[in-house]
């Protein structure tokens, strides 16, 4: 009888999971029968934009927490697919921090050509997952949207690729409930055009605090005050920027902070993170983490340690994404091949995972998180036939990001970098990122110059 995978999501994680089982059938592999499961009408997860928030057409909760204006918070060259680079799929090289369209338009590229579209069922949410110790087999209920049809199939490995960007952690301050002007979770942000000439304040200090931020500055927030309960970012940030601790409290419009400061706001904005939320997983095969580089009861960040035939890719938080996901992707697929053999039990695979539990421990700043996580998708790649590529040097280059931010926080998106996978040296984008205001994918691609002679 055929072995049977189910695929839980066609965002970043699962096109690398179906991608790497194409690669392996390519090469002369017999491979499982793979269903991937998409919510979502068409593949690339976060990726894939949607001006919807709240609940979807069909009364789903929205999965996209991307927005317009969106650009790559890191180097492009730090998430290059080792197999795929950007020069393959644009015929040229490109600037190092595209947008959210670019981004989007080279993940489907690779699993186009792969030629893996059939695999996935679309706008089909998993509604339940349940393990029978008896047939060793999982049984995954699945609810075909445009159909309203509920039913179920039967598979012998779950591979739980949905993501954990996409559920908002909602905290409730004093006043919340009468504040007279408008509160949102970064989740639901769409248009920095829509705070334009407005007070703003940003709860949170987390990337999307800091971009979410940016945004609204680059496209003409009246000022910008950022919340923290722990401590400010810290970068050179414009002269309409403050870092303040804590929020108590608002009323009316008056914001208050825990050192007696007040400010008048317009809008609040939640960049207060994420939940991981597998509503479709009952309790023994559900991952309860908090957002960390380490998660623990998944052996080598992937296999849930009570079975291991359920496995999790994209759990982390994340320095490396693309290129991370699919070093999980092909050491599942290698597992479920039988080419990787598990250790014997719960214990062992605990005591093996427990000296890169106690390193996480001890981590301290980004620097050490990048180097952790790099030593981690080597350790992933070395057990694997996936292109081999220079991950010292993608830490090199997260260094040089960080380096750039520290530098100068508006304007680190116009460094240019080298390719880890082709050797080269990127493009200095033909507009500086504050004068960028279109974020298309053919404003990218082309300088104003060559629209104009395109239209001659």
């Amino acid at each position: 009888m055929t072995t049977r995978v189910a695929v839980i999501g066609a965002g970043p994680s699962g096109l690398a999971q179906l991608r790497a089982f194409q690669s392996a059938a390519s090469k002369g592999a017999e491979i499982p029968e793979v269903v991937c499961f998409e919510k979502q009408s068409d593949w690339g997860g976060l990726w894939n934009y949607t001006w919807r928030t709240g609940l979807d057409e069909h009364g789903e909760p929205v999965h996209c927490s991307m927005y317009r204006y969106l650009w790559s918070n890191g180097p492009k060259e730090c998430l290059e697919f080792a197999d795929y680079s950007f020069e393959e799929h644009f015929g040229r090289p490109i600037a190092s921090y595209p947008p959210r369209a670019v981004l989007w338009d080279y993940i489907k590229g690779r699993v186009e050509k792969a030629g893996v579209r059939d695999w996935i069922r679309f706008s089909t949410p998993v509604r339940h997952v349940e393990y029978d110790e008896t047939s060793g087999k999982f049984t995954v209920t699945a609810h075909d949207l445009p159909n309203s049809h509920i039913y179920d199939e039967v598979f012998d490995y779950v591979i739980v690729a949905s993501g954990h960007f996409s559920t908002p952690n909602v905290p409730q301050f004093e006043g919340f409930r009468d504040f007279n002007g408008r509160i949102l979770h970064a989740h639901d942000f769409r248009d920095a055009l829509e705070f334009k000439d407005k007070d703003l304040l940003l709860i949170g200090t987390s990337y999307s605090a800091e971009d979410i931020g940016s945004q609204c500055y680059k496209y003409g927030a009246k000022s910008i005050t950022v919340s923290h309960r722990t401590g400010p970012m810290g970068f050179h940030w414009p002269d309409n920027w403050q870092e303040v601790p804590l929020l108590t409290k608002v009323e009316n419009k008056t914001a208050t902070f825990k050192d007696g400061t007040t400010k008048e706001v317009d809008a609040i904005i939640l960049c207060t993170g994420y939940l991981h939320h597998f509503p479709f997983l009952p309790d023994g095969l559900r991952l309860e983490t908090a957002n960390r580089m380490w998660t623990r009861n998944l052996y080598k960040g992937i296999c849930w340690e009570d079975n291991p035939k359920l496995m999790y890719l994209g759990m982390q938080d994340q320095f490396y994404t693309f290129n991370m996901f699919d070093a999980q992707a092909w050491y599942a697929r290698d597992i479920i091949l039988g080419r990787i053999t598990l250790p014997a039990s719960k214990a062992e695979m605990q005591q093996e995972n427990q000296p890169w539990c106690e390193r996480e421990d001890a981590l301290g700043g980004p620097e050490d998180q990048i180097y952790f996580q790099g030593d981690y998708v080597q350790d992933l790649i070395d057990a694997t036939d996936y292109p081999s590529f220079d991950v010292d040097g993608v830490n090199k280059t997260f260094m040089e990001w960080e380096h750039h931010k520290e530098e100068n926080i508006m304007g680190f998106r116009n460094q240019a970098y080298r390719s880890l996978m082709t050797g080269t040296m990127s493009p200095t984008h033909h507009t500086p990122w504050l004068e960028a205001l279109d974020d298309s994918l053919e404003s990218y691609l082309y300088a104003p110059n060559d629209k104009k002679e395109a239209q001659a």
